[in-house]
């Protein structure tokens, strides 16, 4: 009698399709620790690494797959587990980027294991997991989604940060990570209850309907859901003043660990940022962007005046990478289409400056992962030549020098700015792109003016690992190649822009 009156359990259709990206990486970090499992004794060389490149490879072209139907003008994006998730454009952007951090992030990661007694799948198989929370929160058509997504990622990095269990510093960072992650991630849930009390649901699409044929009486529980929102996903893109955490994290985290946070992690939030507000709250842009400003403008001075006192380079790196956020809350601020699409190619452009950056660092920090001060980079330029030489060419593309991609990223945030007349959010972006340049600058001195007879004999020998070495060439050819000719990432940007689907399909 009562299993009549019950009603029967309600299961969506699922479009394996459409989350064939996902299915990719989780099954990739099942098999790796299967194998684990499976496998007394250590690993054969290099396996963890290969099987987690064709993974992450596997998953991109998964994604590219569907690239043709949601770029069609007759089927176009759909959404797929009722309406839980989207795929369109913009979700394969970010499952292309997210992938790629993985793969050159593995690289760096492969010949580091070894070298500091980790060698294992653990690393690797938690890679493949954060990644796939990536990718959820790009994909997400509902507040809950994006939330799971966002604890997928967060769960898997705090045991990364923490991995090398023979530094304090490792663990140090882990718990910084963690406790602080877990009061952002509180913030963000709030934020999502309040935004479900002022429209009544957590579908973004729902939302979008409900705020453009209805007139709040009072908007104050709304507002407050954007604030709390900001908050959460403020800390995952490392915006001031919700930025503490980063220095700490970035220096003590294993240096291939903080690459993936400073990329694919970092571009995870953004996309995640930008589906829920230049999307699905575009009629209250008035209410929001004004936060955005100041978030911006906070962390353009406070990222660029703090990197330039640091000695430590990864926690130089950390700074910058504050600063850099702040150039992508510039084009979230323009709301505006040509806004997102700066914003993206900036974060494309970014990810590759800052793995090969904290691959350069991954090199010169040695057995150890500790020799990261200023003073270990001086005379690079005479023993390695083609090192230093690398690293000048990302340092540069920050900094914002011509025929880099990082030039072209600035160029088209703060033009997206001024076209939608914030003249002095891009004035301020000038200045601090002037002030960074000084601690760009000042690290390639180091490499380049100091003797290297001396600086060399006091370092010992620096081979370059084939994996770190072949991670470098990628990202100085794409940051090099998308600053000359960037006509087939602007096309790839343009149909990136996010859009709001009601239903499945």
């Amino acid at each position: 009698m009562i299993a009549q009156q019950i009603a029967p359990l309600a299961v969506p259709e699922i479009a394996w399709s459409a989350i064939a990206s996902l299915l990719v990486l989780v099954g990739g970090s099942l098999v790796l620790l299967t194998i684990a499992a499976l496998v007394p004794g250590r690993w054969p060389r290099g396996l963890s690494t290969v099987i987690t490149l064709v993974t992450s490879i596997g998953a991109a072209v998964s994604g590219l797959a569907l690239h043709g139907r949601v770029t069609d003008v007759d089927r176009g994006p759909f959404t797929a587990i009722a309406g839980a998730v989207t795929v369109d454009a913009f979700t394969i952007f970010f499952t292309v980027l997210i992938c790629v951090g993985v793969a050159l992030v593995t690289l760096l990661a492969d010949d580091y294991l070894r070298r500091e007694g980790l060698d294992g799948p653990e690393l690797h198989a938690l890679l493949l997991l954060s990644a796939s929370g990536g990718i959820v929160m790009a994909m997400a058509n509902d507040l809950i989604v994006l939330f799971l997504g966002l604890e997928t990622l967060s769960i898997a990095l705090y045991i990364l940060a923490g991995f090398h269990l023979r530094r304090a510093e490792s663990q140090e960072s882990a718990m910084k990570y963690f406790v602080l992650g877990a009061f952002s991630s509180a913030f963000l849930l709030y934020g999502i209850a309040l935004v479900y009390g002022a429209t009544g649901s957590t579908n973004l699409a729902a939302i979008n309907g409900f705020l453009s044929t209805n007139v709040l009486a009072s908007n104050g529980l709304l507002l407050a859901g954007f604030a709390l929102l900001l908050v959460g996903l403020g800390f995952k893109v490392a915006a001031v003043p919700f930025h503490a955490w980063t220095p700490d994290v970035y220096q003590g985290a294993p240096t291939p660990v903080t690459a993936f946070m400073a990329s694919a992690s970092k571009a995870a939030a953004f996309a995640a940022l930008i589906r829920v507000f230049t999307v699905t709250f575009d009629l209250y842009r008035l209410d929001w962007t004004p936060i955005i400003w100041i978030l911006a403008v906070l962390s353009l001075v406070v990222g660029a005046m703090l990197a330039i006192v640091q000695t430590d380079v990864k926690r130089m790196l950390a700074y910058s990478s504050i600063s850099h956020a702040g150039f992508i809350l510039i084009g979230i601020e323009a709301a505006s289409d040509r806004g997102t699409q700066a914003a993206l190619f900036y974060l494309l452009a970014y990810t590759f400056m800052v793995v090969g950056s904290f691959g350069v660092a991954t090199v010169v920090g040695r057995t150890g992962d500790a020799r990261h001060d200023l003073e270990e980079y001086r005379g690079l330029a005479g023993p390695r030549p083609v090192l230093a030489l690398a690293f000048t060419v990302f340092l540069l593309a920050q900094a914002g020098v011509p025929l880099t991609s990082g030039f072209l990223a600035k160029l088209y945030v703060i033009s997206a700015a001024a076209e939608s007349n914030s003249y002095a959010l891009a004035i301020i972006a000038m200045v601090a792109s002037v002030v960074s340049a000084f601690l760009y600058l000042r690290i390639i001195v180091a490499m380049y003016m100091d003797p290297p007879e001396e600086a060399a004999a006091s370092r010992g020998p620096l081979p370059i690992p084939l994996g770190a070495g072949v991670a470098l060439v990628i990202c100085v050819a794409f940051t090099v190649g998308a600053g000359i000719v960037p006509d087939p990432i602007l096309d790839w940007v343009r149909d990136a822009v996010p859009t709001l689907l009601a239903t499945a399909e």
